[in-house]
C-alpha cells in the first residue's frame, strides 16, 4: 500500500482534480487523502461565525458561495450540469446545522469542528464519484469512523491503536476487487462520537497514521513546489531545493515553522521507518524531496519565516520568579488555551514567549494575569530562524534594530523575534 496526500491547493479547480486522476494512472493499493478544495475551510469558518453570532443569513450566504463553487467543479468534470447526491446530503446538513442550531458558547470548538469537516468530506465525495466515473473504481471512506481522536476539538490527536482495527474495518468494507481507496484529511471521531479536527494543515498528519496503520511502502505529500525548499521562493526569491532530510531535521524544521510538512506528521512514519516523499503536483516525474530515517548533510542554509506571531512579556507582581514554579503555571495556562509556544526567553524578572496568534490569545492573557503575573502583549511580530547561517545572513537579518526585539544565537542556528 501506498498512500497520496493532495493539498486543497491541488485540488482548487477541476483541472485539479483531473491532474489528480493522471497522476494515480494505473496504481493500484492506494490509500488517497485529500484535503478541501481551494479555500473552503477559511469559508466554512465564515459560516461557524455566523452561527457564533447568531446569524443564519450570513451562514446561508457563504454556504450559496460554497455551493456554487463546488458545482462550478461538478459541472466541469462532467461537461455539463451534474448533481451528486452525497454531496447534495453534505450541503443539506450543513444548512440544517447553519439555520437550527441551538448554540451554546460553551461547545464553541465542537460546532467549530463539526462546521469545518464539511469541506474534506465534500472535496473527496466529489473526487471519489470522478474517480469512479473516469474509470477507476474506488471506496469512499468517512474518516470520522476511521479515525479515533482524543475528546478534544480543534487540535486532536489521534490514538493509532484504537483507530488501527477501525480503519482496516472500512477497508474491507470495499467491494471486492476495491484497492483503491478515499479518505479526507483533516478529520476524525472523538469517543464520544463528535467531530474532531486535527488542527489547521492537519490532512498530512492524517496520511502520516493511515500510512503507520497500513504499513505502507511509503507516503507522498503532492505539493505546488519541486520539493523541500530550503526557504519559501516568494519570501527569498534565491531558495534552492533540499534533496533529501532525514526525520530529525525535519521535526526541527517543522517546530520552526516550515510550512512544508505539519509538524506532527513524521513520528507516525518513523515509528515504522516509511519513507515520505514531497512531489511536485504539476510533474510527477520530478524526483521531488524524500524524507526518511537516514540522509546526506543539508549543505545549504535553511531560512524559516513564521509570521502571524505575538510576543508575551511576563513577569511575576511580586518580581519572585523561581522558575520550578511559576512556569509550571504559565504553560500549564497556556495549554490551557491551546496557545502554540515557538521560543522562550528569560531572564532574572521576565519570561518571554513567541506565539502563534489564535482566538484565544486575549483569553489566555486575561487568564494570566488573574493567576498573578503582569503581561505585556506585543502583536504583529514575525519569528525568523536561520539554520546554518553564514555570515552575510547572520548581518543581513539578525542585526540588532529597532525592529528586533529578541535574538537567539547558537554555532548553528540563529533565532529573530521582530515586528512584521
Amino acid at each position: 500500500m501506498k498512500v497520496y496526500k493532495f493539498g486543497g491547493a491541488s485540488v482548487r479547480n477541476a483541472d485539479g482534480v483531473r491532474n489528480l486522476q493522471k497522476i494515480i494512472g494505473d496504481e493500484h493499493n492506494l490509500f488517497i487523502v485529500v484535503s478541501a478544495m481551494g479555500k473552503t475551510t477559511n469559508a466554512l469558518e465564515k459560516v461557524f461565525e455566523g452561527v457564533q453570532h447568531g446569524d443564519p443569513q450570513t451562514s446561508m450566504e457563504r454556504i450559496a458561495e460554497l455551493r456554487e463553487y463546488h458545482a462550478a467543479i461538478i459541472n466541469d468534470l462532467w461537461h455539463g450540469p451534474k448533481q451528486l447526491e452525497r454531496v447534495e446530503a453534505l450541503f443539506a446538513e450543513l444548512e440544517r446545522i447553519a439555520t437550527q442550531t441551538d448554540y451554546d458558547p460553551r461547545d464553541a470548538e465542537l460546532w467549530y469542528d463539526t462546521i469545518v469537516a464539511f469541506g474534506e468530506l465534500i472535496s473527496t465525495s466529489i473526487i471519489s464519484d470522478y474517480l469512479a466515473f473516469a474509470g477507476t473504481p474506488n471506496h469512499w471512506i468517512d474518516m470520522r469512523r476511521g479515525f479515533r481522536t482524543e475528546q478534544r476539538h480543534k487540535d486532536a490527536g489521534v490514538d493509532i491503536a484504537a483507530s488501527a482495527p477501525l480503519l482496516r474495518a472500512e477497508i474491507a468494507a470495499a467491494a471486492p476487487g476495491i484497492d483503491i481507496f478515499i479518505g479526507q484529511g483533516f478529520i476524525g471521531g472523538a469517543p464520544d462520537g463528535s467531530t474532531t479536527t486535527l488542527g489547521r494543515e492537519g490532512s498530512d498528519y492524517s496520511a502520516a497514521v493511515v500510512a503507520n496503520i497500513l504499513d505502507a511502502e511509503s507516503m507522498s505529500v503532492w505539493k505546488d513546489v519541486d520539493g523541500v525548499m530550503n526557504a519559501d521562493p516568494k519570501i527569498f526569491p534565491d531558495a534552492v531545493q533540499i534533496p533529501e532530510l532525514n526525520y530529525l531535521d525535519t521535526i526541527e524544521l517543522a517546530y520552526s515553522g516550515a510550512q512544508v510538512i505539519h509538524p506532527k506528521t513524521i513520528k507516525p512514519l518513523q515509528n515504522k521507518n516509511i519513507p515520505l516523499y514531497v512531489r511536485p503536483f504539476g510533474d510527477k516525474r520530478k524526483p521531488g524531496t524524500v524524507i526518511r530515517g537516514i540522509s546526506s548533510p543539508v549543505e545549504v542554509p535553511i531560512l524559516i519565516l513564521k509570521k502571524g506571531q505575538v510576543l508575551l512579556t511576563i513577569r511575576s507582581r511580586d518580581l519572585s520568579f523561581v522558575l520550578e514554579e511559576k512556569l509550571g503555571t504559565i504553560f500549564s495556562l497556556l495549554e490551557r488555551f491551546r496557545i502554540k509556544t515557538n521560543l522562550v526567553h528569560n531572564s532574572a524578572v521576565n519570561l518571554s514567549l513567541c506565539v502563534d496568534t489564535t482566538w484565544h490569545i486575549d483569553e489566555a492573557v486575561a487568564a494570566l494575569r488573574e493567576a498573578g503575573f503582569d503581561v505585556l502583549k506585543t502583536d504583529d511580530m514575525e519569528l525568523l530562524t536561520i539554520r546554518g547561517y553564514t555570515e552575510e545572513l547572520f548581518l543581513r537579518y539578525a542585526q540588532i534594530g529597532p525592529k528586533v526585539f529578541i535574538r537567539q544565537t547558537t554555532q548553528s542556528t540563529v533565532r529573530v523575534v521582530r515586528k512584521q
